[in-house]
């Protein structure tokens, strides 16, 4: 074979894992308008960072169901139609906000239940796109811990940048004519996930039949719990995500609407993503040099210490720096987990696996989405902020007390 066919041959092999990459940055860039631009749009409609914080409740309950489900769907259905499902309705959910509030006028009402069809979507679109990474790895010829790496960075820049980019938005054309920004990344997602063909992308052979739906969720929930690695991360990420999504989703847009400064919040969200992108680069290039419970651990410790940090509210340019160190120091958290995720689970219950693990990373929003409005009533977003940023710092603490993330160094395939 010349050199010249050996190169084509390596870029045919090539173009499943960029098209996945490329879909994952189009859905993670329509995701991350939508997180600023939904809250920001209820703080509008109602004038109420209460009323904000219940929607978001609202959205993640419903979330958590499909959370829980979404992987059984992923090994039923195929990877690849559900991402492509998942996308194709989340464009729906939000190219239905500005038609709906030019030719009727939006309410807060209409507003809940768009963000609701989108946000029940997107677990399976997230599940299905990590179930294939191991074959596009392979197929790729790149290691596992290579291609969870860039796949992070990449979700971690395009989530978090799209945010940056619908705050912008946000203050140059409004609420509603800013999710036409995301309608249209989630077209780009769809079309690139047709050329993602790898094995055990498609349909599974198995005919999917309705009532194997809970037998087939309870066996991935008793495996999950099984693994006592895999249990661990799933209660500390829940935690964790549970205390900052508030922080995210409400606390810094109610923040800097006070200061009528939405520019700003696009700033910060873009900090956070550029620091987060940044750090999991660095584990791409020098993760392998280092053990996977230090580096857990130890991301954990320095991004809730910079998020203490955060809530101190300092001047703006100290608040920017510090959300570049606590995006960059959790850099590494998603592709360690992906690793040990895939590592761990068998092939033909990947899907459900990753599923739980994403649902747990949800499952405390709704009573901390519930809760944050009433102490920013009453406490102010300040102290509020305080608050979160406490407990965050104080689970990453307890990580260190966790005995079973030693294991984290000694992964066992398909155990």
């Amino acid at each position: 074979m010349s050199t010249r066919d050996a190169d084509l041959k390596q870029s045919g092999r090539l173009v499943p894992f960029v098209a996945l990459e490329v879909s994952t940055l189009a859905s993670g860039l329509g995701n991350g308008v939508v997180m600023v631009a939904f809250p920001w749009l209820a703080l509008e409609i109602t004038g109420s960072a209460t009323a904000a914080g219940v929607m978001s409740a609202i959205t993640t309950l419903p979330m958590l169901v499909s959370l829980i489900f979404s992987g059984v769907g992923v090994d039923m259905f195929g990877r690849r139609r559900v991402a492509i499902a998942a996308d194709a309705i989340s464009l729906a959910s939000v190219a239905l906000v500005p038609i709906v509030g030019y030719f009727f006028g939006l309410s807060f009402g209409i507003l809940v239940l768009l963000s609701v069809l989108g946000a029940v979507v997107d677990p399976a679109g997230i599940t299905a796109r990590e179930a294939m990474l191991p074959e596009a790895a392979r197929t790729a010829n790149m290691t596992l811990d290579r291609v969870n790496g860039i796949h992070e960075a990449i979700w971690s820049a395009a989530y978090l940048v799209g945010a940056g980019v619908g705050g912008f938005a946000l203050g140059i054309w409004g609420g509603e004519t800013a999710l036409w920004i995301p309608a249209g990344m989630f077209v780009v997602a769809m079309t690139s996930m047709v050329l993602v063909q790898v094995p055990g992308s498609g349909r599974p052979e198995a005919k999917p039949r309705l009532a194997t739906v809970w037998p087939a969720t309870k066996e991935g929930l008793h495996f999950l719990w099984g693994n006592r690695v895999l249990r661990a991360i799933a209660v500390l990420g829940a935690v964790t995500v549970g205390f900052w999504l508030p922080i995210e989703g409400i606390v810094l847009p109610t923040y800097f609407q006070m200061i009528d400064a939405p520019e700003k919040l696009g700033i910060t969200v873009v900090a956070l993503g550029l620091g987060g992108v940044a750090g999991t680069l660095a584990f791409v290039a020098f993760g392998s040099r280092f053990r996977r419970r230090p580096m857990y651990v130890g991301s954990l410790l320095i991004s809730t210490a910079a998020v203490l940090g955060m809530a101190l509210l300092p001047p703006f340019p100290i608040l920017v720096a510090l959300c570049v160190i606590a995006g960059f120091a959790y850099g590494p958290i998603g592709p360690l987990v992906n690793t040990e995720m895939q590592e761990r689970a068998p092939d033909n219950m990947r899907g459900r696996v990753v599923g739980l693990i994403v649902a747990t990373d949800h499952i405390g929003g709704p009573l901390t989405y519930f809760i944050i409005g009433p102490l920013i009533q009453n406490l102010g977003v300040d102290s509020a902020f305080l608050l979160m940023a406490c407990a965050v710092f104080a689970v990453a603490v307890s990580s260190i007390f966790v005995k079973s993330l030693k294991q984290m160094d000694e992964p066992q395939v398909g155990t």
